[in-house]
C-alpha cells in the first residue's frame, strides 16, 4: 500500500471524472443527473468547451442579462442551466470543476449555500498556495480584486452541487455579449467586464491547476477516476433535464421586450 493510499483510507469515495472539451450543456445534463439520481460523490474536471456559449442561471433573464442583438447576429448558444449563480461566457479558455457530494460526504460541513462556499475556498487556497494573492469574496474567486472564477449550487434534501468556471484565459470580444448585471457585488465598484477579471494563465500553468485540484481534492476524499463511457452506461437516457438550450425563437422574443421597454422608458 503507498503513502498515498494509506493517508485515504477511511475518506469517503469519490469518483473523478476528466474531460477534455466536453461541450458545456452534456455536461451539465450529466451533472444534473447524477445530482439527482446518484448516491455517490462525484468530481468533474472538464478542460474547455469547444464553441463559445453563454450560460445563465435559472432564474436569469436574456433581455436584463445580454446584449441580444450582437448574440443573435453571431449566433451564439445560450443555456439557461439549473443552477443559481450568474452569467459567464464560456469556451475553450475555460476550466469546469464540478463537486456532487451527499450531505455527509465532508464532516462537519452544513448543506447550506454558504458553508459548502467556504469550505471550496478551503480546498482551493491549497491549489493556489504559492500562486498569487487567493481569496473568496462575495462567492468569487479571486485573485486580490479580480474575478477568475464564478460560482454556483444547488442544494437537493440529502445532496448538493458546486461548480465553477475557471477563466484560464478569455477572448475580450466574448465579454461584450455581457450587460453590467443589475446586480453585481459590492467589491466591483461598477468596473466592466475587463476590468473586473484576469486570467488564470498569468499566475500559473493550466496543467498544474488540474494536477493540484486533485491533490486537494484528496485531503477530503479517496478518489477513484472513471470513465465517461462508464458513466453513461448507468445513467437514465429518460431523464428530464431542467437545463435547456433557448431557441432563437426565446431569443428574439427576448430582444422585442428589451427593444419595447426600452421605447416605452424613452417615450415617458
Amino acid at each position: 500500500m503507498t503513502i498515498s493510499q494509506t493517508r485515504n483510507v477511511g475518506l469517503p469515495l469519490m469518483k473523478l471524472v476528466r474531460w477534455k472539451g466536453v461541450p458545456i450543456l452534456q455536461q451539465l445534463h450529466l451533472e444534473e443527473q447524477l445530482l439527482r439520481t446518484s448516491s455517490e460523490n462525484w468530481c468533474i474536471i472538464n478542460d474547455g468547451t469547444n464553441d463559445p456559449t453563454i450560460v445563465m442561471g435559472i432564474s436569469g433573464k436574456p433581455a436584463q442579462l445580454l446584449k441580444l442583438d450582437s448574440v443573435l447576429n453571431d449566433r451564439i448558444p445560450v443555456i439557461r442551466r439549473y443552477t443559481g449563480g450568474g452569467t459567464v461566457v464560456v469556451d475553450c479558455g475555460t476550466v469546469f470543476v464540478t463537486f456532487i457530494c451527499n450531505k455527509d460526504a465532508v464532516p462537519g460541513l452544513q448543506p447550506y449555500p454558504q458553508p459548502i462556499m467556504s469550505w471550496s475556498s478551503l480546498l482551493y487556497a491549497l491549489v493556489f498556495r504559492g500562486f498569487g494573492d487567493f481569496s473568496l469574496r462575495e462567492n468569487d474567486y479571486v485573485f486580490g480584486n479580480h474575478k477568475f472564477g464564478g460560482n454556483a449550487q444547488s442544494i437537493t434534501k440529502n445532496r448538493w452541487i458546486h461548480h465553477t468556471s475557471f477563466l484560464w484565459d478569455y477572448e475580450a470580444r466574448n465579454m461584450a455579449y455581457l450587460k453590467l448585471p443589475a446586480r453585481a457585488p459590492e467589491y466591483r465598484v461598477a468596473r466592466d467586464h475587463l476590468e473586473f477579471i484576469c486570467r488564470m494563465k498569468d499566475y500559473m500553468p493550466r496543467s498544474v491547476f488540474v494536477d493540484r485540484t486533485i491533490k486537494a481534492v484528496e485531503t477530503y476524499f479517496s478518489v477513484r477516476p472513471v470513465q465517461l463511457e462508464a458513466m453513461e452506461t448507468n445513467l437514465n437516457s429518460k431523464f428530464s433535464h431542467s437545463t435547456k438550450l433557448l431557441t432563437e425563437q426565446e431569443l428574439e422574443a427576448a430582444a422585442f421586450e428589451s427593444h419595447f421597454e426600452k421605447g416605452l422608458s424613452h417615450s415617458l
